[in-house]
């Protein structure tokens, strides 16, 4: 299989081996037990193994399970928020803690700043231990930070460490696959010897899609998605969907934004958490955690011209949300979302500001397009 990463077919072996176990149990019943070795992972590594994951949802799940090392989170949610390329790490940092103050995304400027230090520590780390691994999953959120935690170690003498990468699309027995956090200890830790090795091929697409994504060219991403983009296989899925929370050529919203709106019009009036839920299942892979969605909706309302009215603040998820009739003549294309309330919003490395958006995405032809 050349062109098939190994990580996926040991991925497609684990969860064999998991479904047997599951028809041995059901057919079979006293006899499993006397299986149980065959069906129990057996965990190459010690104590002197790192592991690095996206949040604390999994991290503390990995701290449970019969995983050996130490769990730290490299957490920064860079789909939302500047990016730009050739920033030192100092001002990238403070760029970034910028906006999650600002965001409410940390309740203050020094706490940003030193959240996005310990992130840094946490990959700093890597030489306390033999092996680093790497757990993420296929989503925008995870997939970005692979690319950034590949392109920092890329940089970096590893000496003698190893690094390997856990990052799976699927779980066997689950149809709506949305992340590691789904799985409980047993399940994450059936996942510890499907990783593989981190090689010059995961590099170089890695440092080529950390690029694009940074890129204030928008069309760099297209250019990149067209490559051999296997040695990181979920990487072109996840831009492509970054791509299409631009602004819409035909009406100034993005996906995100879109799917509210139209939720909204089918379903009447929502509360936050209901419409959530809805716009959630909407989606192919979930990247986007509630709090930045209520903030997306909160932004549809806090303009010259509401596209949504929101009977309570959504801070706290109480808000009844109801689209308005500018809501309505923007989502059938009437009307412009940039055009009458105008833009100030980053995505990886494109600044979108003012009353026109220069960068659109074209649902049409699923190209971004320039838009005057």
């Amino acid at each position: 299989m050349r062109d098939s990463p190994g990580w996926l077919c040991r991925d497609y072996l684990t969860g064999a081996r998991q479904e047997l176990q599951q028809m041995l149990a059901s057919d079979a019943g006293e006899v499993l037990p006397a299986l149980e070795d065959v069906f129990t992972e057996q965990i190459v590594g010690g104590s002197t193994m790192l592991h690095i994951t996206d949040g604390e949802s999994v991290a503390g799940t990995l701290r449970e399970s019969a995983i050996p090392g130490v769990v730290s989170v490299y957490g920064d949610l860079m789909f939302e928020g500047p990016a730009p390329a050739g920033l030192d790490a100092e001002t990238w940092r403070e760029t970034r803690a910028l906006f999650m103050a600002e965001a409410g995304l940390r309740d203050t400027l020094e706490e940003a700043r030193q959240y996005l230090k310990e992130c840094e520590e946490t990959l700093a780390a890597f030489s306390q231990h033999e092996e680093v691994v790497i757990w993420l999953s296929h989503t925008l959120s995870n997939q970005l930070i692979l690319i950034k935690v590949l392109d920092w170690f890329r940089s970096r003498d590893l000496g003698g460490v190893k690094l390997s990468l856990i990052c799976v699309g699927r779980y066997p027995g689950m149809d709506h696959f949305v992340g590691l956090g789904q799985l409980h200890a047993n399940q994450l830790a059936s996942l510890a010897d499907t990783r593989l090795p981190v090689g010059e091929a995961q590099y170089r697409t890695a440092r080529a899609a950390w690029d694009a994504f940074t890129s204030p060219d928008p069309a760099e991403i297209e250019r990149f998605v067209a490559t051999d983009t296997s040695a990181l296989p979920f990487i072109a899925a996840a831009l492509r969907r970054h791509l299409e929370q631009f602004p819409s050529a035909d009406n100034g919203l993005s996906r995100t934004e879109g799917q509210a709106l139209s939720v909204l019009r089918e379903q009447g009036p929502l509360s936050g958490p209901g419409l959530f839920v809805a716009v959630r299942d909407l989606e192919e892979q979930v990247f986007m955690g509630d709090g930045t969605f209520y903030r997306t909706v909160a932004d549809l309302s806090d303009v010259p011209h509401p596209l949504v009215q929101i009977s309570d603040t959504l801070q706290h998820r109480l808000g009844e949300v109801t689209i308005t009739e500018t809501g309505r003549k923007v989502l059938d294309g009437r009307a412009d979302h940039i055009d009458l309330n105008g833009i100030d919003r980053w995505l990886g490395g494109v600044h979108l500001k003012g009353d026109k958006a220069v960068w659109r995405w074209d649902r049409a032809s699923e190209r971004i397009v320039s838009h005057q």
